[in-house]
């Protein structure tokens, strides 16, 4: 061998170990496990690999101002060869080659594995869970239109064609345990009923109260062991209670349609559930669940319980907001390519919330992962991933230590009560607004 051929291997190999440490939060094993599930291999040396081209699938996410071929350089991901850099044209059919399913797969892998590392805390002995639905809108392309639908409302049609998607989250750590998502026009209910194999036993889901349905409801308890579920209940629901448990706090008994009998296989004429009320700033809230033994689960706890699931709504903005920096229109232009785009969107903050986790764990057992800012912390994880290729092998382990030393700075101050009620602000205009009189419509 060459001296120039070796030096030039042991320039791949250091790469290459440089490049999977900063995969030290993602295992290269899922990786190469997701890859094979989709059923992608590669025959011969290319300079992006598959491997790699999912950290740049990632780094979409992470480093939303680069464009593809900037966060390619700065994650330092491609293999030695003549040129510093490959065409635009090179990566766009790299992420191809690779596909969405492999990166679904993945995403699945790690959020499983993740959970399971995580040890959530419990309510009842039930993991609290949370579904609810987020929108997202693509490039105006022929292809995007093609494939994805647009809101339409009085005004006219959206200008970009849009995305519906439906998450399930882990309510105490942020983070994800699965997501479907589809068109814009396919009911979130039809979406949430795919998340019901993914579902964990012994765990309570928290719904909004769009997602009432009997037949999905039914389902999703009858599906595992032990998976409750607790969501307000919707206006003018009929109901016969069977009896009193308590103060406000009853058993009933819910009709099924014959439609959602028809639509749902085993779905009995009549459901038993629980409905609780508590008046709250003098507004009752009626809460329905399917905690039905009242000595296991309190009365005063479940309706407590139902404000937790806010935090998938947060979880949403901190996707939108602080990791993507608001710009809600995905990059990619082929559908998909948009499909890839967004499991990388979910893997990217699953990987964030994991360290965070991780963070919250290095404080103390008082500490939970909601206590740290996700910005702050997210920029810090983010800023020491782009720096981790251009550090030496043996300072890894001190960089990937730092990320947890930096915890402490992270903590959020105890929330403020609010002083005001709640409103919804004017929104401010750019330009000054001048108002006809009545002289000046003649």
């Amino acid at each position: 061998m060459r001296i120039s051929q070796a030096l030039e291997t042991v320039l791949v190999n250091s790469r290459t170990v440089n490049f999977e440490s900063l995969a030290d939060v993602l295992d290269p094993a899922l990786i190469e496990t997701g890859l094979g599930i989709a059923g992608i291999s590669t025959i011969r040396t290319r300079r992006l690999p598959m491997e790699q081209m999912v950290w740049a699938v990632l780094g979409m996410a992470l480093f939303r101002n680069m464009s593809i071929k900037q966060l390619v350089t700065q994650l330092d991901i491609l293999l030695p060869g003549k040129a510093p850099y490959v065409a635009p044209s090179a990566i766009t059919q790299a992420r191809q080659r690779l596909g969405y399913e492999a990166v679904e797969h993945i995403f699945n892998l790690t959020a499983g594995h993740w959970n399971e590392q995580a040890a959530h805390p419990h309510w009842c002995g039930l993991t609290l869970l949370g579904v609810d639905g987020v929108v997202f809108r693509t490039e105006d392309t022929p292809q995007n239109s093609a494939a994805f639908a647009r809101t339409k409302s009085h005004t006219g049609e959206a200008c970009y064609p849009q995305i519906r998607m439906v998450c399930q989250m882990e309510l105490t750590s942020h983070l994800l345990t699965a997501s479907r998502f589809d068109s814009v026009d396919v009911n979130e209910m039809v979406l949430a009923e795919e998340l019901i194999p993914h579902t964990p036993d012994h765990s309570l889901t928290l719904f909004d109260k769009g997602f009432y349905s009997l037949g999905l409801l039914h389902k999703w308890q009858s599906t595992g062991e032990q998976r409750h579920w607790l969501l307000p209940l919707k206006k003018q629901t009929q109901y016969e209670v069977i009896r009193s448990l308590g103060k406000h706090d009853q058993l009933i008994r819910l009709t099924t349609t014959p439609q959602s009998r028809k639509k749902f296989d085993g779905l009995p004429q009549t459901i038993e559930a629980r409905l609780l009320s508590k008046t709250i700033k003098g507004k009752e809230v009626k809460i329905l669940c399917s905690l039905t033994d009242p000595m296991r689960f309190p009365a005063a706890d479940i309706v407590d319980l139902y404000s937790t699931r806010w935090e998938i709504e947060l979880g949403f903005r901190e996707i939108k907001q602080s990791m993507l920096h608001n710009a809600y229109t995905l990059r990619s232009k082929l559908p998909d390519m948009i499909k890839q785009e967004l499991w990388g969107v979910l893997l990217a903050y699953n990987l964030i919330r994991y360290q965070m986790v991780l963070m919250a764990a290095s404080l103390g057992k008082d500490i939970s992962p909601s206590n740290l800012s996700f910005k702050e912390a997210a920029s810090h994880i983010v800023f020491q991933l782009a720096t981790l290729p251009y550090v030496s092998p043996g300072r890894i382990p001190g960089v990937v230590m730092n990320i947890t030393d930096m915890a402490s700075f992270f903590l959020l101050p105890g929330r403020r009560e609010r002083c005001y009620p709640r409103c919804v602000k004017s929104s401010k205009l750019k330009y000054p607004v001048k108002k006809k009189n009545a002289g000046q419509l003649n």
